[in-house]
């Protein structure tokens, strides 16, 4: 919670982005970019996807420029259209056909009309002219015989609604599939016209099947769906692709089917499909979206004939030139390529679609169950989608470094370009996807650009600031949070190393001052190297002595630990760079460490002239003192108790209780050995013995005392500190038993 707080600014900024793309799916202050990168995106997955196969089932019947050539103009007679009716029926015993034309206005091109006014007027005393006319009457009225054709066959028509018109209409629309009713006061967004043009009366009755052919072109002029079923005064109409389907399933009824959320109250409940329901057989449901249409399927690309579809010229059917058969139940539209009759639309697919082929493409994405449908929660599921994408990179970015910020916001847009494509290709929903990915992105850039403009100068500056006194290693941590850090005293518990070295004073008189500096440069690196490889700071150099401490800073909790750590591996270098002095001849070098951890107050300290990030305190004075005793006792490194209780990882050898200067308390001192689990078993028995001779020589045991040291002297005779206490013991014996003796060593004046 604190991280997250810190990072406000940068979350702030980060969310700008969401709040832009959730007022636009809101529609709000719709982004008309963002719905035009949809489309382009939504027309790029539907070419990379569509099948590109001729779909066998549906050919169509096409009055292209080689019909007109050899049939003459648009319109044709009705009586080739009857002619064309009876082939399509029956030499060829199609299943089903569909005209994507209307016939909206009487068919005179026969010229019965004006032979029968020249019966009633002209001609009427002419011998045998009225009773001639008469028998031809049946041959001269095209309609009827177009209507006698249609009689008792699987035909649908086609028609047209309208809506600038100023509701004119003509013609006779078919008998709505559904009525206001069926909608029970529920509010539905149809498409809505209020005029039509529709077939005669004649025609209309032979074959009561019709359905419009309208597309909703986009806000680009594209065609992308079709409406399934649309409203005209209180009353509901089927498209010509549903009317077909319903046609070669058994002309089910047609129903709405509302959403079954319960949560919702029924007038808020949407409509998400249209339901066919044929007595005795299961119900078959169709997604649509919020104006009740689909999107249309394209299975191919288009041209003027669009390839998806085979194509076969009206001319060809009326002139018997394809065999008896060809089309055996195949379902059959006839419609218009011709670039003169103006039936080419643009499409994903093609900028010269023909229209007849896009109700082909809905009539077979029905009859394999696959539609494609934005739904009408698209707008939840894409605010959705928003707030869960951009609260995790509001809230994770600013924790993140450049390359994780990079990958987390490419898996993030990857996973939603990968789940948008899942629901497509498995569900056929199609979902807005540009509003996430572009706020993906924004939120990406603006975090990034916060980051490096605004937080990057509080971290240079930060930088800047210990750049002097902290190892860069630490600086690099800190700048990943620079507002935790300042130059402002405060006090913490720390763990402190005084460290020096000697033998370089009998070394300056033997070597030059150059040399030795050299010298003295290469020991300090290679300890300081130590210091910073286990965090720790450098407070100062000072002579042949080095100040460091650890805990500042950069929290850290095991600062007792690190500075262990470190005081032992820097004991180990003195040791090697010892076996290379040597070999060249040079003398060696001895090392003493106090460590001492206690409350210090920390901070940059010093004058107007000179300042310094550095540690002061009771705790600091006593890890100096503590360095002074190393000598004392011949060990290379003196702890404080305190420091021994904060790193128990380590086995300890207890050295005495001592009172030094400026403290009036006695206080244990220890010797770091080795890490726990690399200490000998050899070893271990000599510590316990020694923890035995403290035991004897506190209680004033000095004849015990005496036969373990006897003891500890036999195992490593070397051992300056084992000699130390032998002669403490010789010389305590020489005094009377001190009951107020409480077994430390003063060295008050030191």
């Amino acid at each position: 919670m604190q991280s997250i707080l810190k990072h406000w600014p940068r979350i702030a900024v980060t969310l700008i982005p969401l709040l832009l793309a959730l007022l636009h799916a809101a529609a709000i202050a719709p982004i008309s970019v963002l719905h035009q990168l949809d489309d382009i995106g939504y027309d790029a997955r539907l070419r990379a996807t569509m099948p590109k196969t001729l779909d066998e089932r549906i050919v169509i019947v096409d009055i292209d420029e080689k019909s007109l050539s050899e049939l003459g103009r648009w319109p044709w007679g009705r009586n080739k259209l009857g002619a064309l009716t009876d082939e399509l029926f029956g030499r060829q015993k199609i299943a089903l056909l569909g005209f994507d034309v209307v016939f909206a206005e009487a068919d005179e091109s026969s010229g019965l009309t004006r032979l029968n006014e020249l019966a009633r007027n002209e001609l009427r005393d002419q011998p045998g002219f009225v009773e001639k006319l008469q028998q031809m009457q049946g041959l001269l009225d095209y309609d009827a015989a177009f209507a006698k054709s249609l009689e008792n066959r699987a035909v649908v028509l086609g028609y047209y609604f309208t809506g600038d018109r100023d509701g004119h209409s003509s013609g006779v629309l078919p008998t709505p599939v559904m009525s206001k009713g069926a909608l029970q006061g529920r509010s539905v967004r149809f498409t809505s016209w209020n005029g039509f043009g529709s077939n005669i009366a004649q025609i209309a009755k032979a074959a009561p099947m019709a359905g419009f052919f309208n597309s909703i072109p986009e806000t680009d002029g594209v065609v992308r769906s079709l409406p399934l079923i649309a409203e005209h005064k209180g009353q509901y109409y089927e498209s010509m692709a549903l009317a077909m389907f319903r046609v070669l399933a058994g002309q089910p009824t047609v129903e709405p089917g509302f959403s079954q959320e319960r949560m919702l109250s029924r007038n808020h409940q949407r409509l998400e499909s249209i339901v066919l329901k044929l007595e005795g057989k299961k119900t078959l449901s169709i997604p649509v979206d919020d104006r009740v249409s689909t999107l249309v399927p394209f299975r191919g690309y288009g041209g003027q004939r669009g390839g998806s579809f085979k194509y076969i010229s009206a001319s060809d059917v009326l002139a018997g030139r394809l065999p008896a058969g060809s089309l055996r139940d195949k379902i059959v539209l006839v419609g218009t390529t011709a670039p003169g009759l103006v039936d080419l639309r643009v499409t994903p697919v093609g900028e010269t679609y023909p229209g007849v082929e896009t109700h082909a493409n809905v009539l077979s994405g029905l009859l394999d169950g696959k539609v494609l449908v934005k739904p009408d929660y698209a707008t939840g599921y894409e605010v959705f989608v928003l707030i869960l994408a951009g609260l995790m990179l509001a809230f994770a970015l600013p924790l993140l470094s450049a390359p994780w910020a990079v990958l987390l916001s490419a898996t993030v847009i990857l996973a939603l370009v990968a789940l948008n494509f899942w629901l497509y290709m498995a569900f056929g929903l199609v979902f807005p996807l540009a509003s996430a990915i572009a706020m993906s992105l924004m939120a990406f850039a603006l975090n990034m650009s916060y980051g490096y403009f605004v937080e990057s100068r509080s971290k240079r500056k930060l930088a800047s600031l210990f750049g002097t006194y902290v190892p860069p290693e630490l600086v690099d941590e800190m700048v990943k949070n620079p507002d935790s850090y300042s130059m402002q005293a405060s006090n913490k518990e720390l763990t402190v190393m005084f460290c020096d070295m000697r033998g370089f004073t009998k070394m300056s008189e033997q070597m030059e001052p150059v040399a030795l500096q050299i010298l003295l440069n290469g020991v300090f690196s290679r300890l300081t190297s130590l210091i910073r490889a286990n965090r720790g700071t450098i407070d100062k150099y000072m002579g042949d002595c080095v100040m460091a401490f650890w805990g500042a800073p950069v929290e850290t909790p095991d600062h007792a630990h690190l500075a262990v750590k470190a005081a032992l591996e820097m004991a180990d270098a003195v040791h090697d760079i010892n076996r290379e002095h040597r070999a060249r001849g040079i003398p060696e070098i001895g090392i003493g460490i106090g460590l001492n951890t206690g409350g210090m107050c920390v901070g940059d300290m010093g004058s107007n002239i000179r300042r310094s990030y550095t540690v002061i305190g009771d705790a600091v004075n006593l890890g100096a003192r503590l360095e002074g005793l190393s000598k004392a006792y011949g060990v290379e490194i003196v702890a404080s108790e305190s420091t021994r209780g904060k790193a128990p990882e380590f086995v300890w050898q207890e050295l005495d209780k001592v009172r030094v200067k400026g403290k009036e308390q006695a206080v244990a001192i220890f010797q770091p050995l080795a890490p726990a689990g690399q200490f000998s078993p050899e070893s271990a028995s000599e510590l316990k013995t020694w923890g035995a001779f403290v035991k004897a020589y506190r209680t004033q045991d000095w004849d015990r005392s005496d036969v373990l040291l006897l003891n500890l002297l036999r195992s490593n005779a070397k051992k300056y500190l084992y000699q130390v206490y032998a002669e403490r013991v010789a010389y305590m014996r020489l005094l009377p038993y001190d009951p107020a003796w409480d077994g430390a060593t003063n060295f008050e004046t030191k």
